[in-house]
């Protein structure tokens, strides 16, 4: 009625009006478009989008996000890295954030236990209602869906396989062939001495161990469906698995002289893609993001090819407590809403394209069910070809022999607590003479409190 009613007073004013007038304003029909508004018009809105980049992976984000934009004119997106290279201290910037009450988009999180963790603050907005709004089923679409208490707050965006990446020339100097499934870390430390050369500066490590947990119990991180506690709840710490891989880090380092020291890596802040694509070790265990990099010689300029096996098995005298015959963890990145944001409709777009796209920009697995990802794998290997062991990639991703572990029915929210009694009681072990036994009692200790205190029962 109000819409009539303003069309009968435009007639009656053309009436009075002069022809000349008529003609000019009546007649012109796109002067009536204002009153008959579809919203078109609508504000341009921006969104942040925050992750942890480093230089090669910005480019290819930037050109997702631009890709993004194309197709959905009217939102525009900032691209914040917050730390560039670095999950672990891109985290303590995020919850900065999140504290001092900035207003969170979207958010790239590099694990399923990151996110719960910082769900059950209130940190993350739930996607139930944008799921059904748009007719979706998360578990149709993902591979895992963190969820607390029924509510999902995490939209899969990469899948994550564990391997280790071996200087395929190192290798055929020493006559050592690449590994198979089935190899343990026995056999590891057997490959690590073969490859150590040279002394000095020009000294080549067997492997390089980084600082992250994942370097300080290879077994109860890669064959384990939890990395902190068993199904039933309790603490992982106390598995067989580590007095093993404490002393078996240690001997590398102090015995065989196949690792560089663990001292020596903290006081140096090492780049681990650079210490492996720069040759100053022969081996590494790592993640299947690393893939590009083989064939980015101009970041990591190197002149042998890469090889690929599958991470070692634990021997039958360390077995894990919980152990399914040598399946293997697939981890991945969500990426989710802040809780803050003030354009859900606008940030879940941007989640789903980011997670479903089929770009030429991605550099990661998908977590998206219904992605194809040997055609991923080939644009990740890129032009630079001759620098793979493609057949030993392929295997050691996709092969027959290697399964993965169903989703632990463990969700752990005090990941950083317990990760951090980890990195102290390795720093315990390694940095001073404190037998393993000790050092694990301890470790068992801190981590039960923690559990007991701050985990759901």
């Amino acid at each position: 009625m109000a819409r009539k009613a303003k069309r009968n007073f435009l007639i009656s004013t053309c009436i009075l009006l002069t022809l000349t007038m008529f003609a000019s304003a009546c007649g012109n029909k796109e002067a009536d478009a204002p009153a008959q508004s579809t919203g078109t018009d609508k504000k341009e809105v921006t969104i942040k989008y925050y992750n942890w980049d480093n230089e090669a992976q910005e480019a290819a984000t930037d050109g997702m996000l631009r890709e993004f934009e194309a197709a959905n004119p009217g939102i525009k997106v900032e691209h914040v890295v917050l730390v560039p290279g670095n999950s672990t201290e891109m985290l303590k910037k995020l919850d900065f954030l999140i504290s001092s009450g900035d207003e969170v988009d979207v958010v790239q999180m590099p694990s399923t236990g990151a996110v719960i963790e910082r769900a059950t603050r209130g940190a993350f907005m739930p996607l139930n209602d944008l799921y059904d709004k748009e007719g979706l089923k998360a578990e149709d679409e993902y591979s895992v869906n963190p969820a607390v208490d029924g509510k999902y707050y995490g939209m899969q965006y990469t899948s994550g396989y564990t391997y280790v990446l071996l200087n395929k020339n190192a290798l055929d100097e020493a006559g050592l062939p690449v590994p198979k499934f089935g190899w343990t870390w026995d056999d590891y430390r057997e490959y690590a001495k073969k490859l150590t050369k040279g002394e000095g500066v020009d000294k080549r490590y067997g492997t390089y161990f980084h600082t992250w947990e994942l370097y300080m119990n290879g077994p109860a991180q890669t064959v384990m469906k939890d990395p902190y506690r068993y199904q039933d709840g309790s603490t992982i710490l106390s598995d067989p698995t580590y007095p093993y891989f404490f002393q078996l880090r240690k001997d590398m380092e102090n015995v065989d002289k196949s690792a560089k020291p663990y001292a020596d890596v903290l006081a140096s802040k090492l780049n681990y893609r650079s210490e492996f694509f720069g040759g100053d070790a022969a081996m590494i265990m790592t993640g299947s993001f690393t893939i590009p990099d083989a064939g980015n010689l101009e970041q990591y300029p190197h002149d042998f090819v890469t090889a690929f096996a599958p991470v070692p098995l634990p021997p039958k005298n360390a077995l894990p407590k919980e152990y399914e015959d040598g399946k293997y963890f697939v981890g991945g990145g969500h990426l989710t809403m802040g809780s803050t944001t003030k354009h859900k409709d606008e940030a879940f777009k941007l989640m789903r394209f980011m997670t479903t796209t089929d770009s030429k920009n991605r550099q990661e697995f998908s977590g998206w069910k219904k992605a194809d990802q040997t055609a991923l794998l080939d644009r990740m290997i890129g032009q630079n070809k001759d620098k793979y062991d493609v057949e030993s990639l392929k295997y050691t991703l996709f092969g027959d022999d290697i399964k993965y572990l169903d989703a632990s029915k463990v969700l752990t929210v005090s990941g950083s607590d317990l990760t951090k009694v980890i990195d102290d009681g390795f720093s315990k072990f390694m940095l001073s003479n404190e037998p393993i036994d000790k050092v694990q009692a301890w470790m068992v200790d801190e981590a039960t409190k923690i559990i007991n205190e701050k985990e759901k029962k």
